[in-house]
């Protein structure tokens, strides 16, 4: 009983992040920033997982368990919020990226300007095939792999950021 309260109230949280998520990659495109060619370090996800991993584990402890939220409930309840969340973006830029069509093509020359500017010693560094393997398979980028690739990168940025909160917030019923 109380993990479908803990899965429902996730849920609700990872679809307004969901959608969130979506409104800034939208906002960030056409602001001229392709949102898909920021540093993993730099992304906005980072935070909105934060924030509703947050309210989300703490409103379950709060409202629902008299204030105790062990780790195994805090982490399940933190997944199901990464994963409504990055999936429901996933799809919502799947759709994007098919309704605009400059989407993918404005991503490809960003990433193909980027490894361009690469020194010879970060190109011996990486190794000269893989170097040259990634600039020649660029051009066959779709949305669907983006799509595909942000949803991937959503659940492992979140499950770092779901072990912090998910330590921080747990409390042991007092004995």
């Amino acid at each position: 009983m109380m993990l479908n309260k803990l899965f429902r109230i996730s849920l609700r949280y990872g679809l307004a992040g969901g959608v969130l998520a979506f409104v800034l990659l939208v906002i960030m495109y056409y602001s001229g920033r392709h949102p898909l060619v920021v540093s993993p370090f730099l992304d906005f996800r980072i935070l909105l997982f934060g924030i509703f991993i947050f309210f989300a584990l703490k409103e379950f402890r709060d409202y629902d368990q008299d204030g105790v939220l062990y780790f195994a409930q805090a982490m399940l309840g933190g997944l199901a919020v990464i994963f409504t969340l990055s999936a429901l973006a996933s799809v919502l830029l799947l759709i994007f990226g098919y309704i605009e069509g400059d989407f993918v093509k404005d991503y490809v020359v960003k990433v193909t300007e980027y490894i361009r500017s690469f020194s010879e010693e970060d190109k011996a560094r990486i190794g000269k095939d893989i170097y040259d393997r990634n600039l020649a398979a660029l051009p066959a980028t779709n949305i669907s792999t983006l799509a595909f690739t942000y949803f991937i990168h959503g659940l492992v940025i979140g499950f770092f950021v779901n072990i912090i909160l998910s330590v921080i917030l747990r409390r042991q019923p007092k004995t």
